[in-house]
C-alpha cells in the first residue's frame, strides 16, 4: 500500500525547516567584511578587496581585464557600452532569461531583438541568430541561463561571419564550464552578478570581464564619471562614459573575495546534488531533470525540473499537471518555485513599448521593432512546463537531495489521487 500524501494527512517526505538558504557563511566571510573597517576605504575599484577581487576573478576566467561594479546589470550595461553598442543599435538575446539581461541594452538606449531558446539547453538557439540580424544589429547576447553554458562557438561563428560583437550574460554562470574553459574569456566581454542568491555571492555586487584593451577602457568609464580616447582595431574614437558611477562597495568586495575561495567546492556540491536528481528523476514518468550537452560544465544556480504528461497514462494537460503536482510536491516539503512565468517580450513593458518619451529607442530612427509573444514557443514551452527546486546547494546535504527523490517518487507513484 502507497504511503499516504501529505496532502491527504500523511506525513511529508521532508520535515519542516529542513532547507536551508543560501549562502552558507562562514567566520572567513565576516572576518573578510569586518576588515574593511580596518582599512578605512569603502569603496571603488582601487579599494584593496575590489583590486584583489578584480585580479582574482580575470585569472579564474582566463581574461586579461575585469571590473567590479555595485550590481549584475550595471556590469552587462559596460560591457555593452564598451563593445560600442550604440543608442538605436540591436542586440539580439533570448527570449527567455531574466528581465536584467533586456534592461542592460535598454540602459544603453539600444534596441532588445528576441530569438528563441533551443529546446533542450533552454539557451539561445544559434540556429536563429542569423535570420534576426539587419543593418542595425550591433551585438550578440547569449545567455547562461539556470548556470547553464551556451553553445558560444556556434554564437561566435555567426558574429564573426557578420562582424558582430559578443557579449554573454553569465550572471547566473559563476565557475561554469565551456568545452572544459570558465565561461568569461571567450567572448568580447562577460558579465557576471554577486546577488546575495548567485553562486558567487557578495551580497550585491557584479564583474565584468574581457580580453580587449579598448572594450575594457571604455567599460571603466561608462561605470565611472569620465570620458576617454582609445585605439579600437586600428581606429582612433573618443568614448564619453556618461557618468553612471557603477563603482563597487568594499564591504560586498570583500564578501565575494571571501566565498570566491570556496567557489568550487560549492559548484562541486551542486553538481553532484543535480546528477543524483536528474538520474533518480529519469527513473519517474511525468517528470525529468536538465539535460547537459557535452559541451558544457553548468553549475545549476537553478535545478529545473520538467513536467511531462505524455508520459502518464492519464489524459491531464500540462498546466494541470504542473499545478496539481506542485501543490502535492509543497506539501510534502519539496522547495518549489518558478521565478518568470513568460517569456521578456510577452512582458507588457515590451508589448506597450515602455521606453523613454514617444517610445525611444524603439522609434529611434527608422526602426519598426514590435513584439508578438506567439514568435517564441519554446520560451512559452519552458515557462508552461518547467518549475525550479530550492535547496540544491550548501549548505544542504545529500539527505535533503534523497528525500526530494522520495517526495518525487512518492508523489508520481500516485498521480491520480493528486489529480483528484
Amino acid at each position: 500500500m502507497s504511503e499516504k500524501l501529505a496532502i491527504h494527512g500523511g506525513t511529508a517526505a521532508v520535515p519542516d525547516g529542513m532547507v536551508e538558504t543560501w549562502p552558507p557563511l562562514t567566520q572567513a566571510d565576516r572576518d573578510a567584511v569586518l576588515s574593511v573597517f580596518d582599512s578605512n576605504q569603502l569603496h571603488t575599484r582601487n579599494a584593496p578587496k575590489a583590486s584583489a577581487l578584480e585580479q582574482r576573478w580575470a585569472e579564474y576566467c582566463g581574461a586579461e581585464h575585469c571590473i567590479v561594479t555595485n550590481g549584475g546589470t550595471q556590469s552587462l550595461h559596460i560591457a555593452l557600452a564598451g563593445v560600442g553598442v550604440e543608442p538605436g543599435d540591436e542586440v539580439i538575446l533570448p527570449a527567455f532569461s531574466y528581465w536584467s539581461s533586456a534592461a542592460a541594452i535598454l540602459h544603453q538606449n539600444a534596441v532588445p531583438i528576441f530569438v528563441d531558446i533551443d529546446p533542450q539547453t533552454f539557451t539561445i538557439d544559434p540556429a536563429l541568430i542569423e535570420d534576426a540580424i539587419t543593418e542595425r544589429t550591433s551585438a550578440i547576447m547569449p545567455v547562461h541561463i539556470h548556470g547553464m553554458p551556451a553553445d558560444l562557438d556556434s554564437v561566435m561563428e555567426v558574429a564573426r561571419k557578420h562582424g558582430l560583437r559578443v557579449v554573454d550574460d553569465a550572471a547566473q554562470a559563476q565557475g561554469a564550464t565551456y568545452k572544459g574553459q570558465a565561461v568569461g574569456g571567450a567572448t568580447d566581454a562577460t558579465a557576471f552578478s554577486l546577488n546575495r542568491l548567485k553562486n558567487l555571492t557578495g551580497g550585491e555586487g557584479g564583474l565584468m570581464t574581457t580580453n580587449n584593451e579598448a572594450v575594457y577602457t571604455c567599460a571603466a568609464a561608462t561605470g565611472g564619471l569620465g570620458s576617454v580616447t582609445v585605439d579600437d582595431g586600428g581606429t582612433e574614437r573618443t568614448f564619453f562614459g556618461h557618468g553612471y558611477n557603477y563603482r563597487p562597495v568594499e564591504f560586498a568586495a570583500a564578501m565575494a573575495l571571501s566565498q570566491l575561495d570556496r567557489l568550487d567546492e560549492y559548484n562541486q556540491q551542486r553538481r553532484e546534488m543535480a546528477d543524483y536528481l536528474t538520474e533518480h528523476l529519469a527513473d519517474i514518468p511525468g517528470v525529468s531533470g536538465p539535460y547537459t550537452p557535452d559541451y558544457a560544465g553548468p553549475v545549476h544556480f537553478m535545478y529545473t525540473i520538467e513536467f511531462i504528461p505524455d508520459e502518464l497514462d492519464i489524459d491531464v494537460t500540462v498546466d494541470e499537471l504542473k499545478s496539481a503536482a506542485w501543490n502535492a510536491l509543497e506539501a510534502e516539503g519539496v522547495a518549489i518555485l518558478q521565478w518568470q512565468r513568460e517569456p521578456i517580450p510577452a512582458m507588457q513593458f515590451f508589448q506597450d513599448e515602455r521606453g523613454y518619451g514617444s517610445a525611444y529607442p524603439w522609434r529611434c530612427g527608422d526602426s519598426q521593432v514590435t513584439y508578438n509573444a506567439d514568435d517564441y514557443p519554446e520560451s512559452q514551452r519552458f515557462v508552461a512546463s518547467h518549475a525550479y527546486l530550492r535547496g540544491v546547494f550548501a549548505p544542504n546535504s545529500m539527505d535533503l537531495i534523497e528525500r526530494y527523490v522520495d517526495a518525487f517518487r512518492k508523489v508520481f507513484s500516485q498521480i491520480d489521487a493528486v489529480m483528484g
